[in-house]
């Protein structure tokens, strides 16, 4: 997302107003987690028009390579892979399944009804090339204009690691370094000293890693008749800016603490290095290089593009007002994008690592970015994996579009999955399953869970009233031996025991647990969703 504090987005599935609503108490912990909203009502869609459409040319990066080795050739999408495409849109995968039963197999059409999301965008990696890409749905609720592989989707915080390609690309140039103090090089805005950085500097590896000790977890953007700031305004925090000053106020290099705050302390050191507009800089340093064709940083989005551009929509399937927001913080959350281009960006790392390209980072380069950091964290990329499971990946979620990027290190794998919705994250979680089973990736399949056998006696104890946030109650009953949950407008639920206390949700990608008193009362819930936890008091 970009990934600001938890305020406007609403988790996806018959869950998702509860997350909605009682997540805006809480933080967001991780990049790309999804934000709330307080919307209570799951409203589905009318089934979308069709406009599915395919790119029968399926192009890829025609890359500088190192002496000896050739980029891959373009490949005309033939009936194998027109079948693949349709097992992937016919198959998405939940991210559980029980052990000894069929995992649930759901279309992509019902699912974005599901999730009430208009349009989903997809481009698949296969063998070091864009195998496949392709549109979805429709552009805004209501229209007519199709999805296609080239429309414009807001990348939200997948621009954080193509800016952290640029400024890698400048430490390859000499232009940078990774571990100098930022304040050497920032000369229109000083980054604040306080007593956090009188022995520990903020650095380039510290902006680039989430581990500088910056605050400002993420920005809300403007909306069309909002005022914009400068960035110098964002960077202290001055009106019209809407979020907080940038400061440091843990000492640098000692945490992982996700900053987007840190992102825009780039931009601003990218633009006094270089002396150039930040989209100018990203076009000429990056985007240029890998023959990137649709994207760009402009911020607002200039109009030539807004034809080809997806509208943005809330939780309710409603749009956002103005039809999207704009982003100053543009190396944190401002990149506009197909996915193609950035299956483009994530091939050009793998060929880099691999030693076959050299168009815009050097191999040792891409070897210090996808080294982990504190916290597990890669200089622009979250890592994960060890070996053929090696992997990078980023998401996103700015107001009206959520996004997911995953590309392995040395498979020659991955997949970029862009939505128009608040609904869109856990969507594309399920779309990248589908594309991890048919495509044989080593990992990012369903969570296989074993039910435990437990007396329908102790679900009694279990049932009653649950506040997740005021006038919203979960609801939880003991149906014929079944546990099921039911919150505030929304559908009735099985809960699966994983053991006394714990039981997960399939379709809604939740687990509850269930917490006694000293005395042996149940007083009260846990629901996970999304890598966020949430308290709920037993009221009734």
């Amino acid at each position: 997302m970009n990934d600001r504090t938890m305020k406007n987005k609403v988790m996806a599935g018959p869950f998702a107003a509860i997350k909605g609503i009682v997540v805006s108490v809480n933080l967001c912990s991780r990049t790309w987690n999804v934000r709330t909203c307080v919307t209570a009502v799951f409203y589905f869609l009318l089934a979308l028009s069709g406009g599915f459409i395919l790119n029968s040319s399926a192009r890829n990066i025609d890359e500088q390579t190192a002496p000896g080795n050739q980029p891959p050739s373009p490949t005309q999408e033939s009936p194998s892979v027109t079948e693949r495409i349709k097992r992937v849109e016919n198959s998405l995968l939940p991210p559980f399944v029980i052990k000894g039963q069929p995992s649930v197999q759901m279309k992509l059409a019902d699912r974005m009804k599901f999730y009430t999301t208009p349009g989903v965008s997809i481009a698949v990696i296969d063998k070091g090339r864009v195998q496949w890409a392709r549109g979805n749905g429709v552009r805004e609720t209501g229209g007519s204009e199709a999805i296609t592989p080239e429309t414009l989707f807001q990348a939200a915080s997948i621009s954080k690691p193509v800016a952290a390609v640029a400024a890698l690309r400048l430490v390859q140039q000499g232009k940078l370094d990774l571990d100098e103090d930022v304040n050497r090089k920032l000369t229109s805005w000083k980054l604040p000293e306080n007593e956090f950085t009188s022995e520990r500097k903020v650095t380039l590896r510290g902006l680039l890693s989430h581990s500088a000790g910056l605050t400002v977890h993420g920005f809300a953007g403007y909306a069309s008749d909002e005022p914009a700031p400068t960035l110098v305004q964002v960077l202290d925090g001055v009106k019209p800016a809407n979020s907080k000053p940038i400061r440091v106020d843990i000492a640098p290099g000692i945490k992982y603490r996700y900053a987007g705050g840190g992102y825009v302390v780039l931009q601003q050191l990218l633009l006094d290095v270089t002396g150039k507009q930040f989209p100018l800089l990203m076009q000429e340093t990056v985007l240029n290089k890998i023959r990137v064709t649709h994207s760009t940083y402009e911020q607002p989005l200039p109009k030539e593009f807004w034809s080809n551009a997806a509208v943005g929509h809330g939780s309710n399937g409603e749009k956002v007002k103005g039809k999207w927001h704009t982003y100053p913080e543009m190396a944190a959350a401002g990149l506009w994008a197909t996915p193609t281009d950035l299956a483009r960006l994530a091939i050009e790392i793998q060929r880099s690592l691999s030693g076959k390209s050299i168009r815009v980072l050097s191999q040792d380069i891409v070897r210090q970015m996808l080294t982990p950091q504190l916290g597990g964290w890669g200089l622009g990329f979250g890592l994960t994996g060890k070996g053929p499971s090696a992997s990078f990946s980023h998401g996103g979620a700015n107001e009206g579009y959520q996004c997911r990027l995953v590309a392995y290190n040395h498979t020659g794998q991955g997949a970029v999955v862009m939505t128009n919705s608040d609904r869109g994250s856990l969507l594309a979680e399920e779309v990248l399953r589908s594309i991890a089973r048919e495509y044989g990736w080593v990992d990012y399949l369903p969570k296989e869970k074993v039910l435990a056998q437990v007396s329908p006696k102790i679900y009694d104890s279990y049932a009653g009233q649950y506040e997740l946030a005021p006038n919203f109650i979960l609801t939880i009953t003991a149906d014929e031996g079944k546990l099921m949950a039911h919150a505030t407008g929304q559908p009735k639920l099985a809960l699966f025991p994983e053991s006394e206390t714990q039981f997960f949700l399939i379709v809604a990608a939740a687990e509850i647990t269930f917490v006694r008193d000293e005395k042996g009362q149940v007083t009260h819930l846990i629901l996970r969703q999304g890598g966020q936890d949430t308290t709920a008091k037993k009221i009734k």
